[in-house]
């Protein structure tokens, strides 16, 4: 068994125009904007995903009678990288109303000398994870490492039955580098994938750094 892709830009739909409009440097000078349509993003991801999700029957009154509906048979754990993951996250909450949330501190520690970094997990916030359906979610995609790191991290609280990753825009590297070192009951949902990394770990076209387009420059 290997890692299922759902690359969602190839499909013709409204989810493309959301994606244009987050890549553009006109629309992202609107944080606002920009933020809302990641939501956005993560509501019709938080559908897609639905879609393979298990289902029970259950009889629900109207007030003329008994319907048999469709429901989920269990809610999702929403996982999120800070700080950038946050909009992404709350799209995916829109739909998954009662879902359990973990929330991930992770950051690059640039070396002073070249363009290397390390990925560091300073804060894990969940709860139990065992044998549960996770969600994980974080804009960017670019080497992988802080996904896999995270994944990692997320093994303290139990073993997930089944891996989501949600990511706006991912590069090739990165996809590759989840298809190594995630477990194979992973399956990735991405809005983009491109081929360029710079050395500095940004992808080419991307978006930018969607934690400061959303949120303001940091130090």
């Amino acid at each position: 068994m290997t890692m299922i892709i759902n690359n969602l830009s190839l499909q013709h739909s409204v989810f493309n125009q959301f994606m244009a409009e987050i890549r553009s440097v006109e629309t992202q000078s609107d944080r606002m904007r920009f933020r809302r349509n990641l939501e956005r993003v993560g509501e019709l991801m938080a559908y897609e995903i639905s879609k393979v999700m298990p289902y029970r029957q259950v009889p629900v009154t109207t007030p003329l009678g008994v319907s048999e509906c469709n429901v989920l048979e269990e809610q999702p754990v929403l996982a999120t990288i800070l700080r950038a993951g946050l909009p992404l996250h709350q799209g995916l909450l829109n739909y998954f109303d009662k879902a359990e949330n973990t929330f991930i501190s992770a950051y690059r520690k640039h070396h002073d000398d070249d363009d290397e970094f390390d990925v560091e997990i300073e804060y894990l916030s969940s709860p139990s994870l065992e044998g549960k359906t996770v969600i994980l979610c974080d804009p960017i995609l670019a080497t992988g490492s802080s996904m896999v790191l995270a994944y990692k991290a997320l093994l303290e609280r139990g073993k997930p039955r089944q891996i989501h990753v949600a990511t706006v825009i991912a590069s090739d590297q990165g996809v590759k580098f989840l298809q190594q070192h995630m477990p194979a009951e992973t399956t990735l949902w991405v809005g983009a994938v491109d081929s360029e990394l710079t050395p500095r770990s940004y992808i080419v076209p991307g978006l930018g750094d969607a934690g400061d387009l959303a949120y303001g420059d940091k130090e």
